[in-house]
């Protein structure tokens, strides 16, 4: 059977099944309350797979050499999504999406992980949970310029107010030091911001698994390459941890995560989205407790707390 691609209606844009409005927020032609809960639960899941990444890349860090690591895992995932594609014969992207699937691809398939695992090699996953508190933010931030969103004065209060929570409760992790991993971070925040945003953009008029699935597969040409210098250059060690790490970052982070946080955007919105990785920082200190032995201090249930607030704060308010 072939996949058939959206269709544009005058009415909206068919997402996945459900009709969602021209605009980023609620507004007349919206999908209905029901389609934007479960698009806020989508969402909510590709959080905690996300939230699961600094993990799993200090797992997989392990065995694998970083520029290893980053182009394994973006071929596993583009052979997971190539495999889709083909059994669903879906047609290759239309010419004029061709450059944001680009700009995803850069974003989330090469920039954000190959900055941050080159983050994580001398910094904890406490401190580079840094990036993710800002990067709701400054997702917000990159949707209002590329798309004209606006929301309302109420969200933008409640999303500084969480992301200040979640910049001191990492920050204070850290012990408030600066590394020179930093400049990875920073530079990761931004390029994913901009593939998070293109990539919701093209969720409204494609199917969300096919916007990351096409990404990875337009990578190959540069992936493929990097991992035969990679391996020949980076010795690789092979453990339970790092073959899981590496497993979870390219099958669970890489592409179910994504193809879930895209749906997700594209049914709610990108600014409301993108708060919901509020959450993403403490889902990450939890995970590092359990997996790789941290320690949390007795603030980060309060931060919890804050954090939840202003998660339900940007849910309620009018984008």
């Amino acid at each position: 059977m072939r996949a058939k691609s959206s269709a544009t209606a005058p009415s909206g844009i068919a997402v996945g099944g459900a009709t969602a409005s021209s605009a980023d927020g609620p507004s007349a032609g919206s999908p209905p309350t029901g389609g934007r809960s479960f698009g806020t639960l989508q969402a909510a899941l590709g959080v905690v797979a996300f939230s699961l990444t600094f993990p799993a890349t200090a797992w997989g860090l392990e065995g694998f050499g970083p520029w290893s690591l980053i182009a394994v895992r973006s071929i596993l995932a583009a052979a997971i999504a190539g495999t889709c594609l083909l059994l669903l014969r879906v047609a290759p992207p239309e010419r004029r999406h061709r450059a944001g699937l680009a700009v995803v691809g850069a974003g989330v398939v090469l920039g954000f992980p190959l900055l941050t695992t080159l983050a994580l090699q001398t910094s904890t996953t406490a401190h580079a949970a840094v990036v993710v508190g800002l990067l709701p933010l400054t997702t917000a931030l990159l949707s209002a310029l590329r798309i004209g969103t606006r929301p309302s004065r109420t969200f933008w209060i409640a999303a500084l107010a969480g992301a200040a929570a979640v910049i001191a409760f990492t920050v204070q992790q850290s012990g408030g030091a600066l590394t020179s991993a930093d400049a990875y971070l920073f530079g990761a925040l931004l390029v994913c911001a901009a593939g998070y945003t293109e990539g919701g953009r093209l969720a409204r008029v494609m199917p969300g698994w096919q916007v990351i699935g096409w990404a990875l597969v337009l990578c190959l040409p540069l992936t493929v390459p990097m991992a035969a210098v990679a391996l020949a250059y980076e010795p690789v060690h092979l453990t339970a941890h790092s073959v899981a790490g590496m497993l979870w970052v390219a099958a669970g982070s890489q592409f179910l995560g994504l193809v879930v946080w895209y749906r997700g955007m594209a049914a709610i919105g990108i600014p409301k989205a993108s708060q919901l990785q509020l959450a993403q920082p403490l889902l990450t200190l939890v995970w590092s407790v359990l997996l790789l032995g941290e320690h949390l201090t007795v603030a980060a249930p309060l931060t919890a707390a804050a954090v939840l607030v202003c998660i339900a704060v940007t849910q309620r308010s009018r984008g």
